[in-house]
């Protein structure tokens, strides 16, 4: 694919400095001529939260139609998405984290594909459902994430909860107790995802992220190998 645009869709502020501050600098690197995040969320509902897929949809729709040369890309939490996004109410079902999350993006792009018509490039449409929230990718580096949020201290809490899902921190698991975020409420209660999310990022790395979130990775790869 030659040099193209790219639009992320994005579901809150916090994930959309993350794809506007480190992303787009790695990306316009990669070859891409623009890469900016928009925000898909619903900014009228109480905690935030993505809008229903019909909605979604659209938006999406629009933009794949309007500009023939943009690749859009999307960025949700499986933490909380709506029940009627494609592949959703099956998910559950699935043996893995990662065969969530390659179910419902499948499902995601067999219905943009549908909807955009035969002559439609899929390459032009590229889900990611980040298993389970934005904050399971800061566990990529306990050390550094407690760091980056000035609590030093809680490095051996982040360690313990890594430890406690498996090892890898897209595994950390999903319910209104222990989300990622929830777990860092409970040991943190002043944190706040669009103030302490970037600099623990800032502070992780791009690469460590990269190489601890298999799933992410992928999504990247994805996206780097459209323009080389």
């Amino acid at each position: 694919m030659t040099i193209a645009r790219l639009l992320v869709l994005v579901e809150g502020q916090t994930e959309q400095a993350f794809v506007n501050e480190f992303l787009r600098i790695h990306l316009l690197a990669s070859g891409y001529h623009d890469v900016r995040a928009r925000l898909a969320g619903n900014p009228h509902k109480q905690g935030g939260g993505i809008r229903g897929w019909d909605e979604t949809k659209r938006g999406i729709l629009a933009h794949l139609k309007e500009d023939r040369e943009v690749i859009s890309a999307v960025m949700v939490d499986y933490y909380g998405l709506p029940l009627d996004w494609p592949g959703r109410e099956e998910a559950p079902s699935k043996s893995s984290s990662s065969a969530k999350a390659d179910h419902i993006e499948s499902a995601l792009i067999g219905d943009i594909v549908a909807a955009m018509g035969p002559r439609f490039d899929p390459n032009r449409f590229v889900p990611l459902v980040v298993m389970h929230e934005f904050e399971a990718l800061l566990f990529s580096d306990p050390e550094r994430f407690a760091s980056g949020i000035e609590q030093p201290d809680l490095a051996a809490e982040f360690h313990a909860i890594r430890h406690e899902c498996g090892g890898c921190p897209e595994d950390i698991n999903d319910s209104a107790d222990t989300a990622p975020s929830k777990r860092i409420m409970k040991l943190f209660p002043r944190y706040q995802k669009p103030l302490f999310g970037p600099l623990a990022v800032m502070e992780i790395g791009l690469s460590t992220i990269r190489k601890e979130c298999p799933h992410f990775s992928r999504w990247l790869e994805r996206l780097e190998s459209l323009v080389e």
